[in-house]
C-alpha cells in the first residue's frame, strides 16, 4: 500500500478535546501525523468558543475551523465539499463525553478514533456498538500499548503456539501520582479522573486497569470466563478506587491477575505483563519497551530487542518498527501504530468495498465494549466482596 493508502492523499483529521492543559490530545495529534498520512484541519478543542479558538492556534488550525462545540463541527464540516471536510474524528475528552461525541460522529458519517475507556457506562458502549455496526465508519479505540513492536511480536509468537498452551497472565499497571489528593488542589487531570460523573464507575481500574487487562487479551487471544475483583480507596475522601486487583478465569482454564495502582510511591508508568505457557514464558515492560525476556527451563534466558532486521523478528513485530535497532521507539510510535492500522482500514472503506471490523490489528469497538464490561464487572464483584461474576461479553473477539 502506498504511504498515504489508496486515497492518494492525507486524511483530514478533526479533534474533539485537546485544548490547553490537555495531555492526551497532543499525543493523539502527534501520533496521527507521525507517518505523514494525516493532517489536523479542524477541532472543537473546548466547549468554550474563545478557549477553542485559542487552543486552535497551538495546533496551527485556522480560526474558521475552530468550533465551539462538537455538534457545530460535525454540522459545518458535513456541508463542506468532499475534498475539504474532515475524514475522521479523534475523541480526547474526559470519559463522560466519549459516547455522545462518538455516536454523533458515526451518525454524521465520519470515522472515529476514541480514547479509552470507550464510554462512561456499559449500556452506552453497547448502544454505540449497535450504531457502529450499521454504519461504514472505521472505529478504533486507543489502547495504544498494543502498538509496541515487541507486544505485536509476542502476540504472533503466542498465537502461533511458540509458548504452548497459555496458563497464566500477570498484568500490572502501577503509578504513584495520586498518592495525595491532587484533585483537591485544582489539578485538571486528577480532578476529572476521580470524579464519578466524568470518569465512570471506576477510578484507577477504569483509567489504567483497563490497559493491563486489554494487553493480556490482545497478546494471548484467550477468552475470559469470570472475574473476582477487589478495589480499594486508600486516600481518604476520594470517591473512586485508587488501587485494585482482579483474578480472571479464562475459558481454557488459565488464570490471570490484573493489578492497578495510582498510589505507589516512586512508580511512574510501570505497565508490565508476564505470560506463562507450557513451552515457555515471556515478560515485557512498558518503561523498557524495546526489550522482552523469553524464558525456557534449563536454557539461558533470551533477550529479544526491537530489531526489524533481525531474523528472530516476526512479520508483526517488524511491521511495527520505524527505526533501526538501538534507536529507541516508544510511546508516540506505538500510538501511531494504532492510527496507521486504522488509516489502512479507512482507505479500504473509501474504496467502497468491505473492510474488516472485528479481527483488526488495531483495538476496535468490540475491544471498547469488553473494556467497559471489565470495569463494571470488577466494580460489581468488589462490592459483592469479590464474588465471581461473568466476564465474557457477547461482543468479545478472539
Amino acid at each position: 500500500m502506498a504511504p498515504n493508502g489508496t486515497l492518494g492523499r492525507k486524511l483530514r483529521m478533526g479533534i474533539v478535546g485537546g485544548g490547553q492543559g490537555s495531555f492526551i490530545g497532543r499525543v493523539h495529534v502527534t501520533a496521527a501525523v507521525l507517518d505523514n498520512r494525516a493532517a489536523l484541519v479542524a477541532g472543537a478543542f473546548s466547549s468554550d468558543a474563545a478557549r477553542s479558538k485559542a487552543s486552535a492556534a497551538d495546533y496551527d488550525v485556522a480560526p474558521a475551523r475552530a468550533y465551539g462545540s462538537y455538534q457545530e463541527m460535525f454540522d459545518k464540516e458535513r456541508t463542506l465539499p468532499a475534498g475539504e471536510r474532515i475524514d475522521f474524528v479523534s475523541i480526547t475528552t474526559p470519559n463522560h463525553m466519549h459516547f455522545p461525541v462518538a455516536k454523533a460522529a458515526v451518525e454524521a458519517g465520519f470515522h472515529v478514533v476514541c480514547d479509552k475507556p470507550l464510554t462512561l457506562t456499559l449500556a452506552e458502549a453497547e448502544e454505540l456498538a449497535k450504531v457502529v455496526a450499521t454504519a461504514r465508519s472505521v472505529f478504533a479505540v486507543s489502547h495504544n500499548y498494543t502498538g509496541y513492536p515487541l507486544v505485536r511480536q509476542a502476540r504472533e509468537m503466542i498465537l502461533s503456539g511458540q509458548l504452548g498452551e497459555i496458563q497464566a497472565i500477570r498484568a500490572e499497571y502501577i503509578q504513584g501520582w495520586l498518592r495525595t489528593r491532587l484533585e483537591s488542589e485544582g489539578q485538571k487531570q486528577a480532578a476529572w479522573r476521580t470524579d464519578p460523573a466524568k470518569s465512570g464507575a471506576a477510578g484507577c481500574f477504569g483509567d489504567i486497569g483497563t490497559h493491563a487487562y486489554n494487553l493480556g487479551r490482545y497478546m494471548t487471544g484467550l477468552l475470559p470466563e469470570k472475574i473476582s475483583g477487589h478495589l480499594k480507596i486508600f486516600v481518604p475522601g476520594r470517591p473512586l478506587d485508587d488501587y485494585g486487583t482482579a483474578v480472571i478465569r479464562y475459558e481454557n482454564g488459565a488464570l490471570g491477575t490484573v493489578t492497578a495502582s495510582q498510589i505507589s510511591h516512586g512508580r511512574e508508568n510501570d505497565l508490565r505483563i508476564q505470560i506463562d505457557g507450557t513451552l515457555g514464558s515471556l515478560e515485557w515492560r512498558q518503561e523498557e519497551p524495546n526489550k522482552m525476556l523469553v524464558r525456557h527451563n534449563g536454557k539461558p534466558h533470551q533477550l529479544y530487542t526491537r530489531d526489524p532486521n533481525a531474523p528472530f523478528m516476526n512479520d508483526s513485530g517488524r511491521a511495527a518498527c520505524r527505526l533501526p535497532s538501538g534507536h529507541p521507539e516508544a510511546f508516540f510510535e506505538a500510538f501511531a501504530n494504532v492510527y496507521r492500522a486504522a488509516f489502512d482500514a479507512m482507505a479500504e472503506a473509501a474504496g467502497g468495498g468491505a473492510f474488516e471490523r472485528t479481527n483488526t490489528v488495531y483495538p476496535n469497538i468490540h475491544d471498547g465494549v469488553e473494556g467497559m464490561y471489565f470495569i463494571e464487572q470488577a466494580v460489581a464483584s468488589s462490592k459483592a466482596d469479590g464474588a465471581w461474576l461473568p466476564l465474557k461479553h457477547p461482543l468479545a473477539r478472539r
